[in-house]
């Protein structure tokens, strides 16, 4: 079940390799154009419509763009939980926590089957 979660689009995230915050590199690889166009069309705003807008603009979409993942993310459990993380990040501490409490739980489960005193008895038993 290793399907590709990603479209051929992708979804818009914020670069971990920009420059500046990564939006520019971001908004190229979501609409897949040149990232050198983009930073010339960003400076082209910067220097027709003034300082602040832009600047105000461009932090703006930094803070409510999401970073992009360090691990691409194939499956779709992958995407929630991530964006979970991104979302609430005690939330998905709460989640982790959760599933190695369960987790830890089997493993002690299975681990006082093994040394209990009746599997020694039917091992012996039926070897």
């Amino acid at each position: 079940m290793t399907e590709k979660f990603n479209d051929e689009r992708g979804p818009l995230y914020r670069s971990r390799h920009g420059c500046i915050l990564g939006v520019c590199r971001g908004l190229a690889d979501y609409m897949n154009v040149s990232l050198f166009w983009t930073r010339v069309i960003a400076l082209a705003m910067l220097l027709f419509t003034g300082l602040w807008p832009v600047l105000g603009i461009y932090f703006l979409a930094a803070l409510l763009m999401k970073p992009e993942p360090a691990m691409p993310l194939v499956t779709e459990e992958d995407g929630e939980f991530y964006n979970s993380y991104t979302s609430s990040r005690s939330m998905a501490i709460r989640r982790l926590k959760r599933t190695f409490d369960n987790l830890d739980r089997r493993i002690q489960h299975m681990e006082d089957i093994v040394t209990s005193r009746e599997y020694d008895w039917n091992r012996r038993l039926n070897s």
